[in-house]
């Protein structure tokens, strides 16, 4: 990944993703910044951007622990955008060897196939894990129980943003290795 590309995905996320003053989160908790990713990742460009700076890191990252994944996703709806942009930018270096791509529901659909993984996944795949903001991990494990429920192996957990409040420590803890694309500090210069 380019610093260019990182900088411009930086500067993307700031002007339309972070906020600062006094926001209450879907955890109740009160806070001082609020990160909504869906609004950068959701963004043309700033999709593009994620998949060339999210895949590179990735890329990077399987490469350096000598792994192989087939396929990333996470808990919609923020995940989604994320990991289709990855698995794109994937498919364009390597269009014989590319990462499919899933969705977690927060609950099995009641019709259908009654499926709570949707999209290109199976049973016994290596999975990287995708969230747009960790704040207490929360959502993250929820995907990665379901993802194991169903036979997936988690490899390690790719977010867009930690706001460095313990949700890395909480993946951690679960043995999962977190790669995060920028945290608070990168993005505001202050620790959380």
């Amino acid at each position: 990944m380019s610093e260019d590309t990182r900088e411009q995905l930086k500067q993307l996320l700031l002007e339309k993703s972070v906020r600062t003053g006094d926001f209450t989160l879907a955890s109740g908790k009160k806070s001082d910044l609020y990160v909504d990713c869906r609004v950068t990742s959701f963004d043309a460009r700033g999709a593009r951007l994620i998949g060339e700076a999210g895949w590179a890191e990735v890329q990077a990252l399987l490469q350096a622990d000598g792994l192989s994944a087939s396929a990333i996703g996470g808990m919609t709806l923020g995940a989604d955008p994320i990991s289709l942009a990855i698995g794109m930018e994937s498919a364009r270096q390597h269009p014989e060897d590319f990462l499919q791509v899933f969705t977690v529901r927060k609950e099995a659909k009641q019709y259908g196939a009654g499926r709570r993984i949707e999209g290109n996944f199976s049973p016994g795949d290596a999975i990287v894990v995708v969230d747009d903001v960790i704040t207490t991990g929360g959502s993250t494990l929820k995907a990665i129980e379901a993802i194991e429920a169903e036979g997936g192996k988690i490899l390690f957990a790719f977010v867009l943003v930690d706001r460095e409040e313990g949700g890395r420590q909480a993946l951690e803890d679960r043995g999962i290795k977190v790669l995060s694309l920028f945290t608070r500090t990168d993005l505001l210069g202050d620790p959380a």
